[in-house]
């Protein structure tokens, strides 16, 4: 008998895209079948950060898909505000319900049966722990080459090379300042000089005061598109560039669009942006994170670390720009653009058997639940 399948989604649609790729691998290989649950954030948690617990006061139980018996056997989630739902569905389930949750938790990892990570983040090397290389962001190559086809005649003048620019917008360390609107216009300028074609794309997360500055200072030959919610489907360049542009350079705050453009197998540079000061100790905290849980062979003394509160869960940046280079899915800034020396293997088939033995197990003992 088939297990009872539940995915947990919310507001972010990145986040849901994720699970919905793991989703379609267990349908695919195992062909389960998985019910969507979907969660509205109340008004007053969808900035603010919720403390994660078995919990469900920070969602709107009315407008919510409902939540109620028969619990689910195998439920699949990601992110702060679903993981606090996923946890109290547990317990709703008399602790029969397996957790699994992708990418860093904003809680202990042993709350979760398993915890589904990439390489950018690094955790204690635990049994309900299992690494794969990228996240499990994608973007459709069928809807990239329909929307490359769509825009052609208006990419068909344009001199090349075409380089798209992508502008994530401040996260962790990283500003959004005047030192990374001159690197934003260097880059432009770097392509205009190859007689090519910059067209820069900016996100929801860009601020409009930097949007507005790269406009006052867009070289002649720059083409630039603004996000705006309102702008139209086939008036937005994102995909068809993605089909049709000769290079990529992504600001270093934006994983979901490096991981987007590798796993199209794409040309992809790295732009690295300023931080501020506290920034800069953020960065060297990161890293300290990264030698401890990258080093021991065999993970117990990161393992003790984290169980000691001395080192947390963390996103290492630098060590995961370097890996891309290293292994050959991104190029260094600057360097001839050319095609990746590497394609991103298929990781998702230890991940399916991992959940399909899971949906099998023991859960896990009391010590190891939150409270």
């Amino acid at each position: 008998m088939l297990p009872r399948v539940w995915l947990l989604l919310a507001d972010k649609a990145g986040d849901n895209a994720q699970v919905e790729t793991l989703a379609r691998a267990l349908t695919e290989r195992l062909g389960w079948a998985c019910e969507r649950k979907h969660l509205v954030v109340r008004p007053e948690w969808r900035v603010a950060k919720p403390k994660v617990g078995v919990r469900v006061d920070h969602v709107d139980l009315t407008a919510s898909d409902p939540l109620r018996p028969p619990w689910p056997e195998v439920l699949i989630t990601i992110g702060r505000r679903p993981s606090s739902v996923a946890l109290w569905i547990r317990e709703q389930s008399a602790g029969r319900t397996r957790i699994v949750l992708v990418g860093k938790p904003s809680s202990p990892v042993e709350w979760y049966d398993l915890v589904v990570t990439s390489a950018e983040n690094r955790l204690p090397a635990l049994p309900n722990v299992t690494t794969i290389d990228l996240p499990l962001m994608s973007v459709d190559p069928a809807a990239v080459a329909d929307a490359a086809a769509a825009w052609a005649s208006r990419l068909a003048g344009l001199p090349r090379p075409i380089v798209a620019l992508l502008v994530g917008g401040p996260t962790g360390p990283f500003v959004y300042d005047h030192r990374a609107v001159g690197l934003l216009i260097e880059q432009a300028r770097a392509t205009l000089e190859r007689a090519g074609t910059p067209w820069l794309l900016t996100s929801r997360r860009t601020p409009a005061t930097v949007v507005d500055q790269l406009a006052a200072q867009a070289p002649q030959g720059m083409r630039l598109t603004r996000w705006r919610a309102d702008l139209p489907a086939e008036e937005n360049p994102y995909r068809a560039l993605l089909g049709a542009a000769d290079g990529f350079v992504v600001t270093c705050d934006s994983i979901s669009m490096m991981v987007e453009v590798a796993r199209l197998g794409r040309p992809l540079q790295i732009l690295r942006l300023p931080t501020s000061r506290l920034g800069a100790l953020d960065l060297l905290r990161r890293r300290l994170a990264d030698r401890v849980f990258a080093g021991g062979a065999d993970g117990r003394l990161p393992a003790l670390l984290y169980r000691l509160g001395l080192v947390t869960q963390t996103r290492a940046f630098d060590a995961f720009y370097d890996d891309l280079e290293r292994r050959g899915l991104a190029q260094p800034l600057g360097a001839p653009f050319r095609a990746p020396a590497a394609a991103v293997r298929d990781d998702l088939g230890p991940v399916v058997e991992r959940i399909a033995a899971l949906a099998q197990a023991a859960p896990l003992p009391a010590a190891g639940r939150a409270a």
